[in-house]
């Protein structure tokens, strides 16, 4: 079967980083045979605040089902006061909506988090709030979360440097392994040379 992979984050800056971030890894996912639908600040800006009180609107209806159909999710943010965004975490609070399902919340699908931010500690902290939210909702972050310093790595309309694009085609590439899609010949090497990467990350958890 073709899994389906949900991507959703991104800021109102026109081609932002966290946006750009998600749509490299989003296109890894789809190279590897996943069919994929994203929701970007356009979309999410125009999203109510969440209200648990009501169900949701007509609005949020469309992320709404994407993730209850979803095998997959991409979740990337930019790294706002040492936590994610207030665009992202909102979206994120309509997955209750998911609550009475069989499947509840993000059950069994598997999360890849990636996170932008102008500096280290900012960019890690708010992977690991990620991850945090992730856990809540029953999801499986994948076993490498990209946190991205954009002081030091190029990031933007252009794409990204081989280091970062390597990080996220990664990120792409677990969410799909964990729906039982093979990886092409031709991407496992971006895998194998994030790995020094992931390394450094980690250590710095």
């Amino acid at each position: 079967m073709q899994p389906f992979v949900v991507g959703l984050g991104g800021t109102l800056r026109a081609s932002s980083s966290s946006e750009t971030a998600l749509r490299i890894a989003l296109d890894a996912a789809e190279a590897a045979g996943a069919r994929t639908e994203l929701f970007g600040a356009d979309y999410l800006a125009r999203l109510p605040m969440y209200d648990p009180e009501r169900p949701a609107r007509v609005s949020g209806r469309r992320l709404v089902e994407a993730l209850r159909a979803a095998d997959g999710v991409i979740v990337s943010s930019p790294g706002y006061h040492g936590s994610v965004s207030g665009l992202v975490k909102n979206a994120l609070d309509y997955a209750e909506e998911l609550r009475d399902d069989v499947r509840p919340y993000l059950t069994g699908r598997a999360v890849g988090c990636v996170t932008t931010a102008y500096g280290w500690q900012a960019a890690v902290t708010t992977l690991q709030a990620l991850r945090t939210i992730v856990h809540a909702l029953r999801g499986w972050p994948t076993p490498l979360g990209a946190a991205i310093n954009s002081a030091e790595s190029r990031l933007g309309p252009g794409g990204a440097d081989a280091r970062v694009t390597a990080q996220l085609r990664t990120v792409g590439l677990e969410v799909c392994g964990q729906g039982g899609v093979p990886r092409p010949a031709g991407v496992r090497g971006a895998h194998q040379n994030a790995a020094s990467d992931t390394d450094t990350v980690l250590r710095m958890f």
